[in-house]
């Protein structure tokens, strides 16, 4: 089976949509800038998120909450056929106070839902995203979807508890989220947490589920991502979000979102499905 991707930007919505169908890359652990909701058509995959391995297949629900680590492979011969939608942060505590009256930023409490009956609203939903329809059904079937998910399978910001050194943890991200765009160093971020380079990628991976150097890219490829989305060269982008060349930055683009940057970019301006 030859191998589709498509993605679209929904103007109304202010939400993306993608499908891939005959998908048979592996994703490794990363994270995205948004939400990511998603039902599984036809095959097979393992997926590893919180710390848990689990197989999704036809008729699942995936859920990915903002910068929530994951990966996944496929099983067998059976290639991936699934479609998603990604709702930017600050958008979906919109879209959450308009449904529950909270200004609070939702999360989902599994990443997985079996056999789930609201996969078909998203089936539908995704077609007239997919379509460019304009038509008010899409924004009522849209938020008839929403409303479903945020009140049976979602909650509300609560206080985590802390860990032993979470300030020290959290001075490292602060920090590779400030300077992301910087040749930032091991070295550099050991001597901001005040341990050695064996015990910073131990303790970061154990409390975040991702490897300091993982979560460094993932912050420089969402970056990239909006400077595409506004017009900015891919050449450009790669320089200003720290990958060391266009080239490294186009691969590990094309890894994580299964498109070149310069196809990624074309939704934004001609406004088609690739």
């Amino acid at each position: 089976m030859k191998e589709i991707r498509e993605i679209f930007y929904d103007e109304q919505l202010k939400i993306e949509a993608y499908g891939f169908y005959g998908l048979k890359q592996k994703f490794p652990n990363h994270f995205h800038d948004h939400y990511v909701i998603g039902c599984i058509e036809s095959g097979m995959r393992k997926v590893t998120c919180r710390g848990e391995e689990f197989l999704i297949e036809p008729g699942d629900l995936l859920f990915f909450n903002y910068r929530e680590n994951h990966a996944c492979e496929q099983v067998g011969d059976y290639p991936l056929n699934c479609r998603f939608i990604n709702i930017k942060r600050e958008r979906m505590k919109e879209i959450a106070e308009e449904i529950t009256g909270r200004n609070e930023y939702p999360e989902f409490v599994k990443p997985m839902i079996r056999k789930c009956s609201k996969a078909e609203l998203l089936r539908e939903v995704y077609r007239m995203v997919a379509e460019g329809s304009q038509e008010f059904e899409k924004e009522e079937l849209f938020y008839l979807l929403m409303e479903q998910l945020l009140s049976e399978y979602a909650v509300f910001e609560q206080k985590k508890v802390q860990v032993p050194d979470t300030e020290r943890l959290n001075a490292v991200c602060s920090y590779m989220k400030e300077h992301y765009s910087e040749n930032v160093s091991l070295e550099q971020l050991c001597k901001i947490a005040g341990v050695s380079r064996y015990s910073l990628i131990r303790y970061f991976t154990k409390y975040k589920k991702i490897t300091p150097y993982q979560y460094l890219e993932s912050i420089r490829v969402n970056r990239a991502k909006l400077y595409l989305e506004q017009g900015t060269e891919p050449a450009e982008a790669a320089a200003m979000t720290g990958f060391s060349d266009q080239s490294h930055f186009t691969n590990f683009f094309k890894r994580l979102f299964g498109l070149t940057p310069a196809q990624y970019q074309r939704i934004f301006t001609d406004k088609k499905g690739y």
